[in-house]
């Protein structure tokens, strides 16, 4: 007997030990490739709307399922080549009078405000923040490297085409890393996000386009220029909520000043009351059905995803959010807690049989 070998509590210790240096190791590389993490989860983010563009020909239109998807790829593309074609070429001259004259403007409003010592201080204040942040270094980046924002993009596309074509080889994939007895739980977690992004993209999108109509409409009328393009951008600044509104407000009141104090005003009004009937009216109907997260919380979180994974997290932290809201709904609340938490629809992905699993105790 070799009395100096660990007993059994020993052993479990060592292997903790051990499971917690892979997980940080693990967590440090993850850390380290954070662009390409967002980017891989932009993707699913983007497989997940041609599913849901899919299912849209296949139950309302009886396409089959296959040629559904097909269409669905055809669609979303075809809704990236509208943008692209909008802000190419239909709102080339109003892009451009964004670009030339904010730069201006911002310079503008920091003279203005650098007239009073508080003024001042806050503008430096802004300023060295801004300057040390991951943010404006990736900003940096893209105006340095178009190129490489191109590349991106079209690596996002590609990616989400390639998840969208066959999504249960991947879910199948991450379900056999799982300890078995642990499955069932993560599956049910895996389906109840896709659900719930997927009713969060249709919600999003319905805000984005009740946004930009009001707003575009609201400037014409207030002779605001580059109207139409200021809506489209207060339309998708939507995507990021709280935060992309306010930004995607700065150029619009810049703009609306070099007209005069009539359509600034006119600005400020339209921007209060379309603000106004937006969270009061129009946000509560249409996201009933999608998780209601705390404005505290949805701001400080989407702040600190952008501190950590720079202008790119940003863009996504909102689904981001939800994806961790959701996974702590379903594995903590669930799972750990024992809470009366529905799952969501769906079939078994490993196993002889497909078995509809919709409530608690369908046969976990």
């Amino acid at each position: 007997m070799n009395r100096l070998a660990p007993d059994a509590d020993d052993s479990r210790f060592i292997r903790r030990i051990l499971y917690i240096l892979v997980i940080v190791a693990v967590a440090a590389a993850l850390f380290r490739a954070g662009n390409l993490l967002i980017l891989a989860f932009g993707s699913m983010l983007g497989a997940i709307a041609i599913h849901a563009i899919a299912d849209l020909y296949h139950d309302h239109l009886r396409v089959p399922a296959k040629p559904a998807l097909g269409l669905g790829i055809a669609t979303a593309l075809g809704v990236v080549a509208f943008l692209v074609w909008l802000f190419g070429v239909q709102f080339r001259e109003q892009v451009n009078v964004l670009v030339t004259q904010l730069p201006g403007l911002l310079d503008q409003l920091a003279r203005y405000l650098s007239q009073s010592a508080v003024g001042a201080k806050i503008v430096d204040a802004v300023q060295q923040a801004y300057a040390g942040s991951k943010v404006a270094q990736d900003v940096g980046g893209l105006v340095a490297g178009a190129g490489e924002l191109l590349l991106n993009c079209i690596l996002l596309l590609v990616g989400a085409i390639f998840f969208a074509a066959d999504p249960g080889i991947y879910q199948r994939g991450f379900l056999f890393l799982i300890p078995p007895a642990k499955r069932p739980a993560i599956e049910d977690a895996l389906f109840d996000v896709g659900s719930t992004l997927r009713l969060w993209l249709r919600s999003s999108l319905i805000l984005m386009t009740s946004m930009g109509v009001l707003i575009g409409l609201g400037l014409w009328a207030a002779g605001v220029p580059s109207a139409a393009a200021l809506g489209l951008l207060a339309g998708l600044s939507e995507f990021i909520p709280y935060i992309g509104p306010t930004a995607a407000m700065i150029p619009a009141l810049g703009l609306a000043a070099t007209q005069g104090t009539g359509s600034l005003i006119g600005a400020l009004v339209t921007y209060a009351l379309v603000r106004l009937v937006q969270t009061n009216f129009i946000t509560p109907y249409v996201q009933n059905r999608v998780i209601s997260i705390p404005p505290a919380i949805t701001v400080f979180a989407i702040l600190g995803i952008g501190v950590i994974f720079g202008i790119f997290g940003l863009f996504f932290s909102a689904a981001l959010l939800v994806v961790i809201f959701t996974l702590v709904r379903s594995l903590y609340l669930r799972e750990v807690l024992g809470e009366d938490i529905p799952r969501a629809r769906h079939q078994t992905l490993l196993g002889p049989d497909l078995i509809p699993r919709d409530s608690p105790d369908s046969g976990d």
